[in-house]
């Protein structure tokens, strides 16, 4: 059992690493009510979770980067501690017992003693972007597309509350390609980097004079890695890697 485990280890606590997509309607729901679901999720599956000490205690989680609302995602990553668990599957069980229609729980792992949480742990994320029917642009992506990744930069200006502000997207493009209507791209999702599928697509599409209509894209974020390389060699690999099933 975990709780074997757990007092072999001799740990205190367990760190959980849940899996999780998010589709349908609660694409419209925002990080913040996402987090209180899974809060009462994790009172109502019983589940033995820890929580912080003081004056106001609170289950003790993270979540590795928030998903914006309307998107959809096949790979969404929180961390929980716990004092035991039966097994993973029992978690993941419990949870979807409790869950509602368009969160599912994917899978669940323990980390070790020294992994990092979720939030500090992503370097990277995966996602599929399509057009809205009927918001499709004039250009010809396909074959657009080679000599705009040949560039040696791709500039786009975000605004900020302080301005204005350039950013240089072409380190931080890992992979992009486009078929069967649909980019697929592999890019930094880093607290330093964290490029937008938008921002590239709205870049390319400006560099042939047109602008990406309001509204016009639908995007999925298929996973979220971490880095287990350097900076200059990379090893991504989703957060899910690491951890073990018990």
């Amino acid at each position: 059992m975990a709780v074997e485990y757990a007092l072999k280890k001799g740990m205190h606590l367990m760190k959980l690493r849940i899996k999780f997509n998010k589709y349908g309607p609660v694409r419209f729901i925002g990080h913040l009510d996402v987090m209180r679901f899974f809060q009462k999720a994790i009172r109502r599956a019983d589940i033995d979770v820890a929580y912080s000490q003081g004056f106001s205690p609170h289950q003790i989680m993270s979540f590795a980067q928030p998903l914006s609302v309307g998107l959809t995602s096949n790979g969404e990553y929180m961390d929980v501690e716990v004092h035991s668990i039966v097994s993973c599957e029992d978690v993941k069980n419990r949870l979807n017992a409790v869950s509602v229609p368009g969160i599912e729980v994917l899978s669940v792992k323990v980390l070790p003693e020294n992994a990092e949480n979720a939030m500090a742990s992503v370097a990277a994320a995966s996602y599929t972007v399509r057009f809205r029917e009927g918001r499709e642009p004039k250009l010809n992506i396909t074959e657009a597309l080679p000599a705009f990744l040949a560039k040696d930069n791709i500039l786009y200006n975000k605004e900020t509350k302080k301005g204005i502000r350039e950013l240089d997207l072409k380190q931080g493009i890992y992979e992009l390609s486009y078929r069967n209507n649909c980019f697929h791209m592999l890019v930094d999702a880093s607290s330093a980097g964290n490029i937008k599928p938008g921002q590239i697509i709205e870049a390319l599409l400006k560099e042939h004079g047109e602008e990406l209509q309001e509204n016009a894209l639908l995007i999925t974020r298929e996973d979220t890695f971490l880095n287990l390389g350097t900076e200059d060699d990379r090893k991504l690999v989703p957060l899910d890697e690491i951890g073990m099933f018990v």
